[in-house]
């Protein structure tokens, strides 16, 4: 605790009086410390506590003084004074020039000093804080100003007398919108506004926007609290921050002239639902019959329901500048009030639109849940929820890999969508899979149960995965996207074995290096198609695997296999299935003119080849290739799992085309994976898909 007078030298009181100034500045201490109130307080000219509220704006009539005594004017004073004392630098000018100095043990706690700012110039008790552009580094600046609250989740804190993470919520609403025009935020100011005011909460947010600024990068310059009874009820308040940020004018974000077809979009994970959606969260709780402190079945064990809401907003900024001075991102959008389907457009040309694949990041808890409960449509839920996605960066192909990466060395982030042309009357955000995903909800965590041993002692029982077998025939490009995949801890999947028909290809040595057994099944030692996919078989049935994914295996199984296998054999096609099957189809979709292909991830069908034996061919070539020809319309049958889809560009050729569908595969894949091996999805006994809630 720190009290200050300002006397100067030439007018200091006799040491008798300042003594007794001291003795009473310290009984102010004391009821503070009773409140927990280890703050910096400046009294100018204090000859009585009623001057120091003076001294710092706030009046006191004489009767009121008279009818409080020292502890309240005390509290009033700390209180108060919580709200003025934010700055290092100032700290250090009252304690240097103030020969009434009262040093605290406590002036040097970090909690208690707010980030310096070069550029920032702050007086206690003035009417505005000053920032100087010039001396924080800037050139041809364009200011950016926010402003911004957190809606109804206040009454879920006030209801829960959880006060502390507001302050970060209110930062993150001003700071992540002003990024939104690639402008670094300079300056934060506060309004605290109360009924009568609660030192303890007061404190609790004030404490936790000046961590939240600290968080951001940004000052905290100033703020006003106003108590104002009767307009507010007990134990209520309210909050809005208001945040200033700048930008080089070459710097400016959106670059709406950049944006174009073909860019990608790298979204950003929430931390939940952020500050946004609140009332219609409170009627969704309100119907399912729940309390804020009933345990959360969408939250980490042991968590209430009111302590998942109240997780704080994400705070981009220190993430993102050092990104979006790169010059790589063209566009950023905020992902607030009004969902994905209202911020994304507001970044975009007119005529342009994104497509967005819901099964490339992963949804909250918290979201399948509210929409379960509340009966939300798809476009309720992207309307009014960030869905999983606290902010989207547009970026250009060459640049999405390495801003991706750069992302994900401090947030999960993902390649969410990519940029389309936009047609007349349709809309401009697409959400694909958006209803799957929600049901299908999260990725299962790697810790879901535990056991208890003789001991007492709790230890985390790792939840069983699906043991998967890859078949390939050559590099092994898709092998490698689903061995990353199921590499994450959160994955419902693990690959016991690759088998290749062909030996010493690259695909078999990516899955040595990742420690994954091999095996080769030489197509070319057998005598027919049946003995050779029965070894096949074998060596599935000897190492329990469940799962089967065809990642460029060049064989035509038979119908036997199929048959034993079925629902559990998975294969990825190049097209946007049922368009464009069989071989070439990047040729077929550039032939055909259309202006959209991708790919599709889908069950192998099962189809009866019984007919075809009996034709007198020799070799295995000839039988093929009459397989081939009498069953074409059920190659690259099956239902579908997941298709993503890829814009086909003016400039494409087909090895280009194809290019882009791989990197499409890269992701659909594993993400098909997750979805059957996790039983999200499965194949009804009618050959059609059956997703479980």
């Amino acid at each position: 605790m720190e009290v200050v007078s300002s006397g100067t030298a030439n007018n200091l009181p006799d040491p008798e009086e300042e003594k007794q100034h001291k003795a009473f500045l310290w009984s102010i201490q004391e009821a503070a410390e009773k409140h927990t109130m280890q703050i910096g307080v400046s009294a100018c000219g204090a000859t009585a506590v009623v001057d120091v509220l003076q001294a710092l704006g706030i009046m006191v009539a004489p009767e009121t003084a008279d009818r409080m005594s020292e502890e309240e004017l005390g509290v009033r004073l700390c209180s108060e004074s919580v709200l003025l004392i934010r700055r290092e630098d100032v700290l250090k000018r009252i304690t240097t020039d103030s020969p009434l100095s009262l040093i605290s043990d406590h002036q040097d706690d970090p909690r208690w000093k707010t980030l310096h700012v070069e550029g920032c110039s702050a007086e206690l008790g003035g009417f505005a804080g000053l920032f100087d552009l010039k001396a924080a580094g800037f050139v041809d600046p364009i200011l950016v100003a926010g402003t911004d609250g957190v809606g109804t989740k206040l009454k879920i804190a006030q209801a829960c007398n959880i006060h502390d993470s507001l302050g970060q919520d209110l930062v993150a609403m001003c700071v992540n919108d002003v990024l939104a025009q690639g402008a670094e935020p300079l300056f934060f100011l506060d309004y605290f506004s109360c009924g009568q005011l609660d030192v303890g909460v007061a404190s609790a947010v004030i404490r936790g926007i000046a961590e939240a600024c600290q968080m951001a990068g940004c000052a905290l310059l100033g703020g006003e609290t106003a108590e104002m009874p009767g307009v507010y009820g007990t134990g209520e308040y309210d909050l809005a921050g208001f945040c200033v940020g700048a930008v080089e004018r070459d710097a400016l974000l959106p670059r709406l002239g950049d944006i174009q077809e073909g860019d990608l979009l790298i979204g950003v994970a929430s931390s939940g639902v952020h500050s946004n959606g609140f009332s219609l969260v409170r009627k969704i709780l309100e119907r399912a019959g729940l309390q804020y402190s009933s345990p959360a079945s969408f939250g980490q064990p042991g968590q209430t329901v009111g302590e998942v809401l109240l997780t704080p907003t994400k705070i981009y900024s220190r993430l993102l500048k050092p990104i979006l001075r790169s010059g790589a991102v063209k566009a950023y959008a905020h992902i607030t009030g009004g969902g994905l389907l209202e911020n994304i457009p507001r970044v975009l040309p007119k005529e342009l639109a994104v497509d967005l694949d819901a099964m490339h990041w992963r949804i909250p808890a918290v979201f399948s849940w509210l929409q379960k409960e509340g009966g939300l449509s798809e476009e309720e839920m992207s309307r009014t929820f960030n869905c999983g996605l606290g902010a989207v960066l547009v970026v250009g192909k060459q640049d999405a890999q390495r801003v991706l990466r750069q992302v994900q060395a401090q947030e999960e982030a993902w390649i969410v969508g990519s940029i389309t042309h936009k047609l007349p009357g349709a809309e401009a955000v697409v959400i694909r899979n958006l209803e799957h995903s929600l049901k299908a909800g999260p990725n299962p965590s790697p810790d879901t149960s535990a056991v208890q041993n003789g001991a007492g002692q709790i230890h985390s029982s790792p939840r069983r995965r699906t043991k998967v077998a890859v078949l390939i025939s050559g590099t092994g490009t898709n092998l490698q996207a689903l061995m990353e995949q199921t590499k994450k801890p959160s994955s419902a999947a693990e690959i016991v074995v690759v088998i290749s028909n062909r030996p010493g290809v690259l695909g078999l040595k990516r899955a040595s290096l990742a420690g994954i057994q091999t095996r080769v099944v030489d197509h070319k030692l057998y005598g027919s198609r049946s003995e050779f996919d029965s070894t096949i078989d074998r060596v599935l049935e000897e190492l329990g695997v469940e799962l089967v994914c065809l990642a460029g295996f060049m064989r035509i199984l038979t119908g036997a296999f199929v048959r034993k296998w079925n629902g559990k054999l998975l294969n990825i096609h190049p097209s946007l299935l049922p368009s464009f099957k069989g071989v070439n189809a990047q040729k077929q979709a550039l032939l055909a003119g259309v202006r959209i292909t991708g790919c599709s991830v889908h069950f192998v069908a099962w189809v009866h080849f019984n007919s075809y034996y009996t034709a007198d061919i020799n070799t295995e070539l000839n039988l093929m290739a009459i397989v081939f020809y009498l069953s074409q319309e059920e190659v690259d049958a099956g239902a579908i799992i997941v298709q993503e889809a890829v814009p086909i560009l003016t400039s494409d050729t087909e090895d280009r085309l194809a290019e882009r569908i791989r990197e499409a595969e890269h992701r659909a894949f594993p993400a098909a994976l997750e979805l059957v091996a996790s039983g999200a999805v499965r194949l009804g006994e009618d050959g059609h898909i059956i997703w479980n809630q």
